[in-house]
C-alpha cells in the first residue's frame, strides 16, 4: 500500500527554524554550493528545485556527475540544482533534506548512500520526490519502498553489476599472471563499493572467510567493516589493503607499496588520492570510477591500465524521471512500482577506447543530451519509454 503524505507547513517552519538557528556555522550537513545559487532563474515562478545530496565531493565521478547537471542540465532546463557539502553519516543527510525542505525544494537526488532508507523516509515526510543516482536501495529495502508515493526510482548499476564490475577487473589481473596486490576498498561500508570488492577478490580467485560466493563475501566485509588479510585465501596474493579518504591513507599506501605489489586494484577514486604516487612508482593500476582527463592522463602515461567506468550523463535519466514527477507524471512500472533500471560499465584497457568513450560524453554534446532526455519527459511518457532509453545507451 502506498504511504500518503502532503507538506505540513507547519512541520516544515519548525525544521527551517531549527536550521536556520545554526546557519552561523559551515557544517557539512546540507550546505549549499555558491555556484548554483548563483543561477538567475533561482527566483523564476516554474524553475524547479532539486536538491543534490553528495558524500564525495572531490572524486573524479562525483565531479564529473556535477558539472553535467550544472553546466549542461541546468543551462537546458528551468531547473536549479542545490548540491551538499560532503555528507559523512546518516544524520547529516536527514539534516540536508531537512534544509531542501525548508527552502520549498520539489524533489532531492541523491549521490549519498549512508542511509538511504531513511532519505526515503524522511523525502516522503515532507512531500518531497526523491530518486537515487548513484548505487541502489538493496533489494529489501527497494521492496519496502517501491510503493511510496514520492519515491520516483533509481537508475544505475545494481548491486549484482557492481560485484560483477569488481570480478572482471579482478579477472583480468589474474588471467595477465599478476600473483601479489594491493587493494583499495575506498569507502567500505558504502554498499557499491562492498559490493565491488567482493567481486575483485572473486575474480583474483580468492576466497573471503572460505567463501567465494556473492552473497557470503559481502555479508562477512559488511560485519567487518573492510577486508581482514587473514580471510583472504587463493590463487592472488593481496599484500595491503586500504580504505578510507586521501590523507588518511597515505602512511598506509607508504607501508603497502613497500610489499611490491605487480597492481593496485582499486573500486574507486585511485586516481584522485593515489594516481601520482603510483605512477611515480610504477606501479600500474585499475579503477571503477569514470571518464574524466584525470583518469584518462592515467591511461596515456600508462599507469592506469583498466578502467570500468560511467560516462558523467549517465545521470540524465534519473533527471528526466524527477522531472515528470514534479509536472505530475510520477513514471510507474507495469505493477505500479518505482522505476528500476540497471546500467551497465564500459571497460576501457587501453588509450584509443579511453578516448572513445570519453569523447562522446563531452560538454555541449553528451551521450545523454537534451534531444534523448526531451524524448522522456512529458506527461505521456512511459515507464517502457525510459526503460528503452536506458537500454539504447
Amino acid at each position: 500500500m502506498k504511504k500518503k503524505t502532503t507538506k505540513a507547513i507547519g512541520v516544515v517552519m519548525a525544521a527551517a527554524m531549527t536550521i536556520m538557528a545554526g546557519c552561523g556555522s559551515s557544517t557539512s550537513a546540507g550546505s549549499a554550493s555558491a555556484s548554483s545559487a548563483g543561477n538567475p532563474s533561482a527566483g523564476s515562478k516554474d524553475t524547479k528545485k532539486i536538491g543534490v545530496l553528495v558524500a564525495d565531493v572531490s572524486g573524479e565521478e562525483a565531479l564529473g556527475f556535477r558539472d553535467y547537471y550544472e553546466n549542461y542540465i541546468q543551462k537546458n532546463y528551468n531547473v536549479k540544482f542545490d548540491f551538499t557539502d560532503a555528507l559523512a553519516s546518516a544524520e547529516d543527510e536527514k539534516a540536508a533534506i531537512e534544509k531542501f525542505a525548508s527552502k520549498g525544494y520539489d524533489a532531492v537526488i541523491s549521490l549519498s548512500s549512508s542511509d538511504r532508507a531513511q532519505q526515503v523516509e524522511t523525502c516522503e515526510e515532507y512531500g518531497m520526490y526523491y530518486a537515487v543516482a548513484s548505487g541502489v536501495l538493496d533489494e529489501k529495502q527497494y521492496e519496502t519502498y517501491k510503493g511510496y508515493d514520492h519515491f520516483v526510482g533509481q537508475i544505475g548499476p545494481s548491486n549484482e553489476t557492481e560485484f560483477e564490475a569488481g570480478k572482471a577487473m579482478g579477472e583480468f589481473y589474474k588471467e595477465k599472471g599478476v600473483g601479489k596486490v594491493a587493494l583499495y576498498g575506498a569507502f567500505i561500508p558504502n554498499p557499491m563499493h562492498v559490493y565491488r570488492t567482493a567481486g575483485v577478490l572473486a575474480g583474483l580467485g580468492d576466497t573471503y572467510g572460505g567463501t567465494d560466493d556473492m552473497n557470503g563475501m559481502i555479508g562477512q566485509i559488511f560485519q567487518d567493516q573492510g577486508v581482514d588479510l587473514g580471510k583472504v585465501a587463493g590463487d592472488t596474493e593481496v599484500v595491503a589493503f586500504l580504505q578510507g579518504y586521501g590523507d588518511t591513507t597515505t602512511d598506509e599506501l607508504n607501508a603497502a607499496l613497500q610489499k611490491s605489489p605487480e597492481a593496485f586494484l582499486s573500486v574507486g577514486m585511485a586516481s584522485t588520492f593515489f594516481a601520482q604516487t603510483l605512477s611515480e612508482e610504477k606501479i600500474p593500476f585499475s579503477d571503477i570510477d569514470s571518464f574524466t582527463a584525470t583518469n584518462s592522463a592515467s591511461m596515456k602515461n600508462g599507469s592506469l591500465e583498466y578502467l570500468a567506468g560511467k560516462y558523467s550523463s549517465s545521470i540524465g535519466p534519473v533527471f528526466a524521471l524527477v522531472m515528470n514527477a514534479i509536472d505530475g507524471n510520477v513514471i510507474r512500472d507495469k505493477d505500479g512500482n518505482a522505476v528500476s533500471l540497471t546500467q551497465n560499465y564500459l571497460i576501457a584497457t587501453d588509450e584509443k577506447t579511453f578516448d572513445t568513450y570519453a569523447v562522446a560524453d563531452k560538454g555541449d554534446a553528451p551521450i545523454f543530451d537534451k534531444k534523448s532526455l526531451d524524448s522522456i519527459i512529458g506527461k505521456n511518457v512511459t515507464y517502457d519509454d525510459v526503460k528503452a532509453l536506458v537500454e539504447s545507451k
